[in-house]
């Protein structure tokens, strides 16, 4: 009797979590798509970024016999940040302290400077060393330190508004000891001033990079044939086959009286296309393939038009 009662219990059980299970399952959503076979999570595509100048401006590492060119510091910080601003593989990094080598060297080769959406300038505004040491009867000890603050600025190429500025500090310390002369020596340490830097670079690229991505990504049409549209950007800037684009014609641009500033207007979304292929070879070359799915795009306007991946507020 006792082990029917239980068993009785166990169909009970097994009854009830079957009939929990399907509940839940048939209250959970279906996971939506935003074009078919494409995920509906969010896609960050790379948004093109320049270094440009990085300039020192304290007295350290200055020379009457050094110009604003021959400025070893402020080059240091700028392959740093650029080095960065690479390895999160979310942009597409230009350099630009040396534009006028690249143009020389474009001139020869007919080649064009690439636009950029964002301008990154930067200055070291505090760097120092110092040394200090302990002596005893029987041991010395010596400790080198030297410190950096920079300030980075993000700008609008379109503008030249600063629309972001942060500031980050860092530094770095070397300890030697003796002991009845038996231990470690040091003399002048250099690279404690690339450790300072890195550290104060560091400590506001995870900023510059959420502020950089909150940026649209834009890109412009190269040409439209029928229903078939080509545009610039390739895998490189995060497009592949099946994405789905907004395109839109630009907002009138009008002067405001208040500020002084051009206020482009919001614009208009006349068309979604959807990427068929994908071609080129490299990042400054490669496009796409694209088909109109909704709306229409004229071919003799396509100068006042861009693609975008989302629809701006």
């Amino acid at each position: 009797m006792i082990k029917d009662s239980i068993g009785f219990a166990k169909t009970v059980q097994a009854a009830a979590m079957f009939l929990i299970m399907f509940v839940v399952a048939g209250a959970l959503p279906v996971q939506s798509t935003f074009a078919q076979g494409t995920p509906a999570t969010a896609k960050q595509f790379k948004l093109k970024v320049a270094i440009g100048r990085f300039s020192n401006e304290t007295r350290y590492g200055k020379s009457l016999l050094r110009d604003q060119d021959l400025d070893p510091l402020g080059k240091q910080a700028s392959d740093i940040l650029s080095g960065m601003l690479t390895e999160t593989n979310a942009f597409l990094v230009f350099e630009r302290p040396d534009i006028a080598k690249i143009e020389r060297e474009q001139s020869r080769s007919e080649g064009d400077t690439v636009g950029v959406d964002t301008l990154v300038l930067g200055s070291i505004v505090e760097f120092g060393r110092s040394t200090d040491g302990k002596r005893g009867l029987f041991n010395r000890k010596k400790i080198q330190k030297a410190k950096a603050t920079v300030t980075i600025r993000l700008v609008d190429v379109k503008t030249g508004l600063v629309f972001h500025s942060s500031t980050g500090s860092g530094e770095s310390t070397t300890t030697t000891k003796t002991v009845l002369g038996i231990g470690s020596t040091a003399e002048y340490d250099a690279t404690l001033n690339d450790e300072a830097i890195t550290a104060a670079v560091a400590d506001v690229i995870n900023e510059l990079v959420t502020k950089i991505q909150g940026r649209v990504w834009k890109t412009d049409i190269l040409q439209v044939d029928g229903d078939t549209v080509y545009i610039s950007g390739g895998p490189s800037q995060g497009l592949s086959v099946g994405d789905r684009l907004v395109v839109a014609k630009s907002g009138k641009i009008i002067k405001s009286k208040q500020s002084g500033f051009n206020i482009t207007l919001p614009p208009s979304y006349i068309a979604e296309i959807e990427i068929i292929q994908l071609f080129g070879d490299s990042e400054t070359t490669e496009g796409a393939v694209a088909q109109i799915t909704s709306g229409s795009i004229d071919s003799d306007k396509i100068d006042e038009m861009f693609v975008t991946d989302r629809r701006l507020k």
